[in-house]
């Protein structure tokens, strides 16, 4: 099955640490939170629903609101309000050498449709809460044992060998319990 073997305690084989690592990669759903397009959208006109803003203050309260699990990039932000402007839901005047953006009369009418469904950053809030910080600690662990199968010593690999054995039993025993 794997091509490359680094020899364990009694002198079983193990896959090397990196196609380990590289194969947690396989668990539903990013580490982190990463929001859907539609959900930038609904995101950014609930805000600006609320006051006018700049495209960083969108990103800053997001983050803010959502317990700081979800980090919207500019990338995803600001063609979303330019696509938002496209369709005649936001107006955009400078201030301060910054573009503030409005709702127009139609994006107060599309802001109001979304009134009564749960905001974005709250939906982003509880995958954290709900499972991404178990995908992020796997993540976490993964790096771990990818840097000791790099960098480390043949004592150190032996060492993490013997609690990845029991961190493995002791987790089937978790999925044994009822």
């Amino acid at each position: 099955m794997y091509r490359h073997h680094h020899p364990g305690p009694e002198g079983r084989g193990f896959p090397p640490l990196f196609d380990m690592a590289a194969r947690l990669g396989d668990f539903p759903g990013p580490i982190g939170v990463r929001a859907r397009r539609g959900d930038v959208r609904t995101a950014i006109l609930r805000l600006l629903a609320e006051q006018p803003m700049h495209g960083y203050q969108i990103i800053r309260e997001l983050a803010d609101r959502s317990g700081g699990a979800w980090n919207p990039s500019a990338g995803s932000v600001y063609p979303t309000l330019q696509l938002l402007a496209d369709e005649g839901l936001v107006d955009a005047e400078p201030s301060a050498g910054k573009k503030v953006y409005h709702l127009t009369d139609a994006g107060q009418a599309a802001a109001a449709g979304l009134e009564g469904q749960r905001a974005p950053w709250e939906e982003a809030a509880a995958t954290t809460t709900e499972g991404a910080g178990y995908r992020m600690a796997a993540g976490r662990l993964a790096q771990a044992v990818f840097q000791i199968g790099s960098t480390g010593s043949e004592a150190q690999r032996t060492a993490a060998y013997e609690v990845m054995e029991t961190a493995r039993k002791q987790l089937y025993a978790i999925l044994a319990r009822e």
